[in-house]
């Protein structure tokens, strides 16, 4: 791959850009599918392209191609440099932040590799889940799990003299529970997933986590009682946190949002770009985005335009502190790069994105956070969320739940829900406990879409006086 990108980079050169940029990229995975104890069409992929970028006076485009020849590639730049020239009038100037020159190769070590994981095992490993279902399924009529790995290997060359090698391997089980009892139904939706060799099988134990999630679901169905609308103290755990985390300060902090460069697509922000310094909820309130966590979904060192991925501490302590930058936003707003462009593969162009994103969790207890309620509900989990287009009026509405009388945790409660806005909801956050998790996602973004692996999580956080529907 190292020959194909150098040459793209000096085919640009000939034609005047004063900046270049290759991403060469091969994958290969699969993914494979249970649903309802019946195996369903598998999938299997491999695709291998390069993505180029080009800068001529001050106007940026980007092509790419799975056609790796010299001759192609040279053809597929000369017309995107001749495209640049004609419209060089009419387009938006575009300025690029000056970065460092990065050489780095960097790979994930894997005891089990992905790929030599067969087909077989990665069915057995499925049905062995379904079969620990046994004892309950008649309450679960819907039943779907899923497996897919993958195995990107990736290079980044730059006209400056950037060059980095990577080779990540990532793997994610996803799972929907659909669970009756009498007259009541409920859905489970979730995503385990890691950058990691098969041996992260062995820590997420599949059919330990599935029968405590269906037992607690019929739990819910047969003893949960509805709540009375009105103002609780809550306490959220970390999986409730992390989707705040995500949509709530996470999107809203991406620069290109900011700048209103996403709009049509993904939304815009309420954060404006002279709100940093502002105050954003109490001081022992922080969030952070940080890529270079080992194992995680969202893991890198360096982003796709070779900008060393660092952290970010979106809130410092009650703060607003920092936006997701890309080379583009950074120079646009005069601000520091912090390495947040990501693309899902060569045949789409980086852009501002997440990686993992949390809550930093505090000193205390998570059982010291609801003894100290005296009326409140205590949230473990969630089964649908949305938010709107600005990230600023949401709702969260919890699957797994608990009344808190007195300081205890009593019975379980239905869906309570929590409607609330941005601004409303942080400075509701009266404290942070210290028991910190990730938990898996992808996130969507862009046109055409590009789903993405992130994380997203914190410790437990509790919200005090906050309405609840």
């Amino acid at each position: 791959m190292n020959d194909i990108g150098n040459f793209a980079i000096k085919i640009a050169e000939q034609f005047g850009c004063s900046y270049a940029e290759a991403r060469t990229e091969s994958s290969e995975g699969n993914a494979f599918i249970l649903k309802n104890g019946n195996p369903e069409v598998s999938g299997f992929e491999a695709s291998e392209g390069i993505a180029v970028r080009l800068l001529k006076n001050k106007n940026l485009t980007f092509v790419s191609t799975n056609k790796l020849e010299k001759e192609n590639i040279k053809w597929l730049i000369r017309k995107a440099v001749r495209r640049l020239d004609s419209s060089s009038r009419l387009s938006e100037k575009i300025e690029l932040k000056n970065e460092r020159v990065n050489k780095k190769n960097y790979k994930v070590r894997q005891k089990i590799n992905v790929l030599d994981f067969s087909p077989k095992e990665k069915l057995d490993l499925l049905l062995e889940v379904e079969k620990s279902l046994d004892e309950i399924k008649k309450n679960i009529p819907a039943r779907y799990f899923s497996i897919a790995d993958s195995l990107t290997k990736k290079e980044i060359i730059t006209s400056e003299g950037t060059m980095i090698t990577s080779e990540i391997p990532r793997i994610n089980f996803v799972y929907v529970l659909t669970m009756v009892n009498s007259q009541k139904s409920a859905q489970r939706y979730w995503q385990l997933g890691a950058s990691s060799g098969m041996e992260i099988l062995n820590k997420w134990k599949l059919e330990k986590k599935l029968k405590e999630e269906s037992a607690a679901l019929l739990r819910n169905l047969r003893q949960g009682r509805k709540t009375r609308p009105g103002a609780y103290d809550v306490v959220v755990a970390p999986e409730v946190a992390g989707i705040i985390a995500h949509e709530s300060c996470g999107h809203p902090y991406e620069a290109d949002r900011i700048l209103g460069r996403e709009a049509a697509q993904a939304g815009e922000s309420f954060v404006k770009k002279d709100d940093i310094g502002n105050e954003m909820s109490s001081k022992n309130v922080s969030v952070v985005d940080y890529p270079a966590m080992e194992g995680s979904y969202g893991f890198y060192l360096y982003d796709d335009e070779g900008v060393l991925g660092k952290k970010k501490y979106l809130v410092k302590n009650g703060i607003m502190n920092e936006f997701l930058h890309n080379r583009e936003t950074s120079a646009a707003m005069r601000m520091a790069n912090n390495g947040s462009s990501r693309a899902t593969s060569y045949e789409r162009e980086a852009i501002v994105r997440m990686s993992n994103t949390f809550f930093v969790p505090g000193k205390t207890k998570e059982e010291e956070l609801i003894s100290e309620v005296k009326r409140g509900i205590y949230i473990k989990n969630f089964t649908e969320w949305n938010i709107d287009d600005k990230r600023l009026n949401q709702k969260y509405v919890g699957s797994e739940a608990y009344i808190i009388e007195n300081g205890e945790i009593t019975h379980p409660v239905i869906n309570p829900t929590i409607e609330i806005d941005t601004i409303r909801l942080y400075a509701s956050i009266d404290n942070v406990a210290d028991n910190f998790e990730l938990h898996a996602a992808t996130c969507g973004k862009g046109e055409p879409m590009q789903g993405i692996p992130v994380t997203m999580g914190g410790p437990s956080i509790r919200l005090r006086r906050i309405k609840i529907t």
